[in-house]
């Protein structure tokens, strides 16, 4: 137990699911992007992804999770290298985006559910929300232990159905799957470059479950390995199945839409691969509510320590050695969230993500240079100049996607990035105005 009353439960297995699930949980949700972009163009990104974006992100969390395993994760490394407002910044700005990420997957567990009962009431679906909601968070609040042991379960659930899907559409395949190039009204250059801001946000989140080191066993080696297991799994279940079904030609490509591999499965494979796939869809919305209440609750839980945030919110169960009330307040408003969590407000996900990880970028690069004698049992190789690239990838294509979002949404983005200032100044009255 750590000093705080919180459990090093989290092993190697859980934190690789636990990646899994922050990052990916599957290719469910990604067949829009080739009718949008085409087959090749969307399969070459699938591959080009995962090499400019999540390797160096991955590279740099590794190599600051070595040297700072502490519960907080980029909490705590950007404190460490720009002090407590930007430490701050980077906890809050995440739990505000957390409130429109996290909120969609009660809905989609609903959605995916109508595949075997479309005619559901309102009410039956509210009902499911809510049941699902509870379960979940009930499961958080009995501990890291048991939610690790779910996240194991429930990813491989989750991908079974896509290692068959990818069997049988190999087993059928009549043509190349790269043909067209690119969709009707693309050029390459244009797609690529919008393409790879599209695809990106299906591989973000490496840095997340770094909040949650605390409760990890030996986590300045597990976080690194974690994320080394998690990124080529992530990759191939994005990759093979969408080959594999364009391979069959069972489908036309032109007509993907969000929601629609269960369809695609059953054209491949006959209706039980298309309920398998179904149930590996619904499987992957739980485990992504799941993990990522588990990670993003951590982030209130440790600024409310840090005194930046009501202290009631650091409260640790007793029995159970979880921030409770952190989990069961984040749950609330996800639930609250999803009465009006919509695709318009997808930027928000887009800017703030991207403001945080572009400051955690910079407390990487920050600390190589000005702590150079830091204890890191685990480097990225090379020097400084290799730490610039790994740090300057990522961050170059951050920026590509936030010039992607169009004047109005670039508005609604910084609208919702000043909440980050705002919050510390209130925070930093009230602590004044506390009796010591």
């Amino acid at each position: 137990m750590t000093a705080r009353g919180l459990r090093r439960e989290l092993g190697l297995v859980s934190l690789a699911a636990i990646v899994f699930f922050n990052v990916s949980g599957g290719p469910y949700g990604i067949e829009d992007v080739v009718s949008t972009f085409g087959p090749g163009l969307s399969l070459f990104l699938l591959v080009l992804t995962p090499l400019l974006w999540s390797l160096p992100v991955s590279l740099a969390m590794a190599e600051l999770a070595a040297a700072m395993p502490d519960e907080g994760g980029y909490v705590t490394w950007v404190r460490r290298a720009f002090g407590p407002f930007w430490g701050f910044q980077v906890g809050w700005w995440s739990w505000i985006d957390s409130f429109v990420d996290v909120a969609v997957y009660p809905a989609l567990f609903v959605e995916y559910l109508r595949f075997w009962h479309p005619a559901m009431s309102p009410l039956e679906r509210w009902l499911l929300a809510v049941a699902f909601i509870v379960v979940l968070t009930g499961l958080n609040v009995v501990g890291v232990r048991p939610t690790g042991q779910a996240a194991i379960v429930l990813s491989v659930v989750a991908l079974a159905p896509v290692a068959l899907l990818v069997v049988v559409g190999l087993a059928g395949a009549t043509q190349v799957p790269w043909r067209p190039l690119v969709a009707e009204g693309q050029s390459l250059g244009t797609g690529l470059g919008v393409g790879l801001a599209v695809v990106m946000w299906n591989y973000s989140g490496w840095d997340t479950p770094s909040t949650c080191l605390g409760e990890t066993r030996a986590p300045e080696h597990a976080f690194r390995r974690a994320l080394f297991v998690a990124l080529p799994v992530i990759a191939a279940a994005y990759l093979l199945p969408v080959g594999a079904i364009l391979a069959t030609g069972a489908s036309d490509w032109s007509a993907w839409k969000t929601g629609a591999l269960p369809e695609l499965a059953g054209a491949v494979g006959g209706p039980w691969l298309g309920h398998a796939v179904a149930v590996g869809a619904v499987v992957s919305a739980a485990g992504l509510f799941l993990t990522l209440l588990l990670t993003n609750s951590r982030l209130p839980y440790v600024l409310a320590r840090d005194g930046l945030l009501p202290a009631r919110l650091a409260a640790i169960h007793p029995r159970f050695g979880t921030p409770w009330v952190a989990v069961v307040i984040s749950a609330v408003l996800y639930a609250a969230f999803a009465a009006f969590s919509f695709k318009e407000l997808i930027v928000l996900n887009v800017w703030l993500y991207s403001l945080s990880l572009l400051v955690e970028l910079a407390a990487f690069a920050w600390l190589r240079a000005a702590e150079p004698g830091m204890a890191r049992p685990w480097r990225v190789p090379g020097g400084i100049g290799t730490a610039l690239i790994v740090a300057g990838v990522p961050a170059a294509l951050s920026l590509l996607a936030m010039a992607t979002a169009g004047w109005l949404n670039t508005l609604a983005g910084v609208t919702a990035a000043l909440t980050g200032p705002a919050a510390w100044l209130a925070a930093r009255a009230s602590r004044r105005d506390c009796p010591r």
